[in-house]
């Protein structure tokens, strides 16, 4: 007898899913009672259907990630809230899911609401994953606030929070939302991972949220790219970093770390040995010169001794540095790799987009276009009196 599969999978097929006629042989496949995982991105699912999908999801009994990535592409502004809910409800009671993602779909700030009682209730969750929504700072304060109150509960029951990844990036947050993250952060200490790239927060914001994270004791991977910490920001940065012991990937490119001509405090810090666990260093177009280069060398081995990528191109350095001579040969000598130009990241690139050409659907970049022009149009029209 065949063994029932225990992974629900459709993912990049580009199927159109608006009745229950559409998706019901697609479910027929599966034991909603054996299956582990399911993954629908790449298709597009319409209300009737996602009541169908939500039916199936309330059968089943060890579901561990959901993954809903990418799920309503070409829909109505008018739809996504409807199906959004229908699935989100069927989870939230679900004690066996570990993971979900929401990711590549346009909710914007109108469709947030339906996520509410699922991230309030479902306190079993450990990785949430919310990339490239469209949220904008209204959205982003009201999932902000649904895991804050998630981690206030399982407060009041003596309970500790479940949840140890948060992936929020291409969002839109900005200062208005940052504060609420902030107080989310700070709830919810058992975080191992945050990554929060391309959100435009600025100075203000950024402060407020890395003083959320500094609680947050066993942070393992902290990724806050293109945001603008300025000099508030960088000095939050370097007062908390030694807070983080367990830290291994630190990714601060386009922080705007440092004003021309000066050391970013982040430099100095982490020169210092603050993070000594660090294998992976980001700091790309941070306005660093030779004196910043001087000091990462001088600590290159007492303060990174594990660490195997450095990354630094669009900072402004010159062929004969010998600071920058001496992180390459030392990061050649254990198995390592200092990128500082252009070239070796266009390398790098090359080299990813070999393997993305492998392992990604043919429609991603199709379904990614779309879900960024639906969101601008909803932060639009969510701005509007």
């Amino acid at each position: 007898m065949t063994a029932k599969p225990t992974v629900f999978s459709i993912q990049g097929r580009g199927l159109k899913l608006d009745t229950y006629a559409d998706i019901a042989p697609v479910l027929a496949e599966y034991d909603p009672a054996v299956v582990e995982e399911i993954h629908f991105g790449g298709n597009t699912i319409g209300i009737e259907a996602s009541q169908a999908l939500a039916a199936f999801l309330e059968k089943t009994q060890v579901l561990k990630v959901a993954d809903f990535a990418d799920i309503f592409t070409g829909r109505l502004i008018t739809e996504i809230p409807q199906a959004l809910s229908a699935i989100c409800d069927a989870l939230k009671d679900k004690t066996s899911l570990v993971e979900i993602n929401l990711s590549d779909n346009a909710f914007g700030g109108r469709s947030v609401d339906p996520m509410v009682p699922f991230l309030t209730t479902n306190r079993s969750i450990q990785i949430l994953k919310l990339n490239n929504n469209g949220l904008g700072p209204a959205g982003g304060a009201v999932i902000a606030d649904a895991l804050l109150q998630s981690a206030l509960l399982s407060k009041k029951e003596g309970k500790p929070s479940n949840l140890r990844t948060v992936i929020c990036g291409r969002n839109r947050l900005e200062d208005g939302s940052a504060g609420a993250w902030a107080e989310a952060f700070k709830a919810h200490g058992g975080l191992t991972e945050i990554r929060m790239p391309q959100n435009g927060i600025r100075m203000d914001g950024i402060s407020a949220l890395v003083r959320g994270i500094s609680v947050c004791k066993d942070l393992q991977y902290l990724d806050l790219q293109d945001n603008t910490f300025g000099e508030l920001g960088s000095k939050t940065m370097a007062e908390t970093l030694a807070q983080w012991s367990s830290l291994h990937t630190l990714n601060l490119s386009d922080c705007h770390l440092a004003s021309e001509g000066d050391v970013s405090p982040v430099i100095e810090t982490l020169a210092e040995g603050s993070n000594p666990q660090l294998h992976t260093l980001q700091l790309q177009n941070n306005n660093f010169d030779t004196q910043s280069y001087a000091l990462l060398s001088e600590g290159i081995n007492s303060a990174f001794p594990l660490l195997k990528l450095l990354e630094l191109q669009w900072n402004d350095f010159e062929d004969d540095d010998a600071a920058v001579a001496t992180l390459e040969r030392v990061m050649k000598g254990r198995g390592g790799k200092v990128i500082i130009d252009d070239d070796e990241e266009e390398e790098e690139e090359e080299e990813a987009e070999e393997e993305a050409e492998e392992d990604e659907p043919a429609t991603k970049l199709a379904a990614d276009q779309a879900t960024d022009a639906l969101a601008d149009l909803l932060s639009e029209v969510a701005i509007r009196p």
